[in-house]
């Protein structure tokens, strides 16, 4: 089976076996069980993630209590760029919600893929801001919404969610209490 990297990048140029090994070599593939954090608060973030397969949850601790803002999942990209770039300690965590296999890239070692690889650097940057940048929209758009459209939308559009992740993560996700969930379902009979 092709490294997932070297499948996205195959459709957007041909790719070398030398490139294809690099691409292997540099952007590991690892398996995390659920409840294994990828990045902890206070922890300054040096890797980003792409998900294969498996839930991440990115949360926030707001006096003592868990406040979810992000669910990832297949094909989805997550890291933390601020500490990243700054090397400041994450205000946020991301946690397994079940076991998850994910794409794992490095700064220090994505630098030295695109000084041997030159051409790869100009449309990768552009294909990540055009990641980074519809999944931050959709967030926002997703932030603007009253509890209720934002269920809505999310069985719409996430459906596989509701059976991922217990219930009083996804409320907090709306931005709601479990119970004030439980109406909301209660009114749309689910």
């Amino acid at each position: 089976m092709k490294h997932i990297f070297v499948d996205l990048i195959s459709q957007m140029t041909t790719i070398t076996q030398e490139e294809e090994l690099f691409i292997e070599h540099t952007f590991p593939i690892k398996t995390f069980e659920k409840g294994n954090y990828l990045l902890k608060e206070g922890k300054v973030a040096k890797e980003s993630f792409f998900v294969i397969k498996g839930c991440v949850r990115e949360y926030l601790l707001l006096d003592g209590e868990e406040k979810t803002i992000a669910f990832y999942t297949e094909n989805q990209s997550l890291g933390n760029q601020s500490s990243i770039s700054n090397k400041t300690p994450s205000k946020i965590n991301f946690i397994c919600s079940e076991q998850t296999t994910v794409v794992i890239t490095d700064v220090k070692k994505e630098k030295e893929f695109y000084n041997k690889f030159p051409r790869f650097k100009e449309f990768c940057f552009e294909e990540m801001d055009r990641i980074i940048g519809k999944q931050r929209e959709e967030l926002t758009e997703f932030y603007r919404l009253k509890p209720e459209d934002k269920y809505l939308k999310l069985v719409k559009e996430r459906r596989d969610l509701l059976n991922r992740v217990p219930q009083y993560q996804i409320a907090s996700y709306l931005g709601v209490k479990p119970e004030t969930l439980s109406r909301i379902r209660a009114r749309m009979g689910q």
